[in-house]
């Protein structure tokens, strides 16, 4: 499967003003062509091809005095740049079709100077290289330091050099991952338990085990910090240095957060899935959530982040990933005996099943429900997924719906 490297790099002063110079031609052809289609829109004429746009704004641009700095970087980044507005053309009016699965996007906008996040992307046209000192060699840049913490799995097929809002450069690399490399790295599946997994607020994760991880809140305990920092920030005169270096220190801290906040996702995926053979979650709903008045917890927290690296490494190891459906009364019912006890508050924790008696902590009962749920217990112990019914089924739900039985029916019959 197709992975991101990335690596944090350290360009010297001349290395800098050239990114830069190549984050605003790329910035520049981009807004050029989301104009030109907007122009073709209004009009009622046909969008432009990428072919056509490649020469107007690129080839002949180059000619003329307004863009003649357009020669002064890579033509690939260009081309890169034409080609991801035409993506997010595509990817607008496949949304309003209802063709294309995942989050809504709108119109593409045009791309500011003042983005948090500035990108250029090189092919294996632009011949760009890791040298053997280990550099990254860049056309129209020159040979810039990498901080290499591990090595490539492969040959990467392009890098995307990455400006953050904290002023940090970083190099993420495409590459294409062995699998039998990565199924070397992690011990034989079979043997291993499967686990259900409830997120939460109080605790980060309940395991169906009984293990109960704390929640770091990254954000709750940097907010001192972030509070101090963003009173400066408020304070300085706008468009001046003093400004734009206190919004620098704001940015970092930000970062800090993000950046921590993502070491203990990978961290902890990565232990789940190396001490497991299948892993079950909740589908969450997490922006409903985050719109909520518990929305500055839930963004602490995290979670769609958590879920996304659960999936590709559960992927990427050979192992089962599940999502139990998000309307599942995980909460309400027995683990033990089955019975549905109904919706509770929040703040009840502990409860007791009317039924058999079983004393429940609520997340680790919701933990062991997900598993029970997603169809885990049948692959990890070959056991049956719901426990043996101890209870008659309540009147409105026993028979067969729209169907007359016995006696009834049988009258009914006699009488036609």
């Amino acid at each position: 499967m197709q992975l991101r490297y990335a690596f944090r790099l350290d360009p010297e002063p001349g290395q800098r003003v050239a990114l830069a110079r190549a984050f605003g031609c790329a910035r520049v052809v981009y807004n050029d062509a989301v104009a030109a289609r907007e122009r073709a829109r209004r009009e009622g004429a046909a969008f432009p091809s990428a072919g056509a746009l490649s020469k107007t704004l690129i080839t002949e641009a180059k000619q003329s005095p307004e863009r003649r700095w357009l020669s002064e970087v890579s033509a690939v980044i260009l081309q890169q740049a034409l080609r991801d507005a035409e993506r997010a053309c595509i990817n607008f009016f496949s949304c309003l079709k209802g063709s294309r699965q995942g989050a809504r996007v709108g119109a593409p906008r045009f791309r500011s100077k003042r983005d948090a996040r500035q990108a250029i992307r090189f092919t294996a046209n632009a011949r760009w290289k890791v040298t053997g000192v280990g550099r990254l060699l860049l056309p129209k840049i020159g040979e810039v330091k990498v901080r290499w913490s591990r090595s490539l799995p492969s040959v990467p097929s392009s890098v995307t050099v990455i400006r953050d809002a904290a002023g940090r450069f970083f190099a993420s690399f495409v590459v294409e991952t062995d699998p039998d490399a990565d199924l070397a790295r992690m011990p034989d599946a079979d043997g291993l338990p499967a686990v259900g997994i409830d997120l939460g607020l109080t605790h980060f994760a309940v395991l169906s085990d009984g293990t109960k991880i704390d929640s770091p809140r990254f954000l709750r305990r940097a907010e001192k910090k972030l509070k101090k920092v963003q009173r400066e920030l408020s304070r300085k005169q706008k468009r001046s240095k003093n400004r734009e270096k206190a919004r620098l220190k704001v940015a970092r801290a930000h970062a800090q957060v993000a950046d921590a906040r993502r070491e203990f996702h990978h961290q902890l995926s990565t232990q789940l899935i190396r001490e497991s053979q299948a892993v079950a979650v909740e589908d969450l709903a997490v922006k409903a959530l985050a719109r909520t008045r518990l929305g500055k917890s839930v963004h602490d927290a995290g979670w769609a982040q958590f879920l996304a690296m659960l999936e590709y490494k559960a992927q990427r190891y050979a192992r089962v990933f599940v999502k139990a459906g998000r309307f599942e009364p995980t909460s309400q019912v027995c683990s033990a005996c089955g019975v549905k006890d109904g919706p509770k508050p929040l703040h009840v924790r502990t409860w007791t099943c009317t039924h058999c008696g079983t004393v429940h902590d609520r997340d680790h009962n919701a933990a062991k429900n997900v598993k029970q749920t997603a169809g885990l217990a049948v692959t990890a112990c070959r056991a049956q997924v719901r426990p043996e019914p101890k209870v008659p089924a309540q009147r409105e739900e026993a028979g067969s719906h729209g169907i007359h039985t016995g006696t009834r029916a049988a009258q009914r019959h006699s009488t036609r």
